[in-house]
């Protein structure tokens, strides 16, 4: 006799990684990387592939239930959204805070800059990157 699973306890199976992913990114407000939270999930007791994290990370990102941020090294980090709505991030160099902010006059300027150049459907992203204040007076104190 085999060891199967059955179709049913591999969805219970997924659908526990899964809510198991969600809420590691629900409980740190810092933009983290597929590694650090499987290793988080993974120290917590988790029994849960690398893959198969990545693969619920993209498929949260998706669904628009995460926000994902490309490092200057090209890594994909996530973070759970705190804004329903579109929005852009400022985020600390340093210490990984990260602000939300709605940036209405970027999507003005977006908009027009397409318009000027003929080009419709335009999707962006953008984000802002640099010292938030306490890591500015910790450095200028240092």
């Amino acid at each position: 006799m085999g060891s199967k699973q059955s179709p049913d306890s591999r969805q219970s199976h997924s659908t526990r990684q899964r809510q198991a992913v969600l809420h590691s990114t629900r409980s740190s407000p810092l933009f983290r990387s597929t590694q650090e939270i499987h290793t988080e999930l993974r120290s917590a007791g988790e029994s849960v592939g690398l893959a198969t994290v990545y693969r619920h990370l993209q498929s949260l990102a998706g669904e628009g239930v995460l926000d994902t941020l490309q490092t200057k090294k090209g890594e994909l980090l996530y973070r759970c959204c705190r804004s329903d709505g579109h929005h852009h991030h400022l985020v600390c160099e340093h210490c990984g805070r990260t602000t939300e902010i709605d940036g209405e006059e970027i999507e003005a300027w977006i908009e027009q800059a397409a318009i000027r150049h003929g080009y419709t459907n335009v999707s962006h992203t953008f984000e802002m990157f640099g010292l938030c204040d306490a890591c500015r007076r910790g450095s200028a104190k240092g």
